[in-house]
């Protein structure tokens, strides 16, 4: 499932990162991350590595266009 640019920006207050923190993680520019949070189009394998640090951070994309944090084991 891809997530959308406002979850974006509500998974990165949800683990509270910034554009940085995100971009750190994620291993791309901080161009790159508020590009895609204004919409812009990106590669997909960079989408997926963005995703893929805020999962790894706990965030679970819901289908809602929602985000929550995944339940502490």
């Amino acid at each position: 499932m891809r997530f959308s640019a406002v979850q974006s920006k509500m998974a990165r207050a949800a683990v509270g990162w910034g554009v940085r923190d995100l971009a750190r993680e994620a291993k791309v520019s901080t161009d790159t991350i508020a590009r895609m949070e204004r919409g812009e189009e990106l590669k997909e394998r960079t989408i997926d590595a963005i995703q893929s640090a805020l999962e790894s951070a706990g965030v679970e994309f819901l289908p809602d266009n929602g985000v929550r944090l995944k339940p502490k084991e």
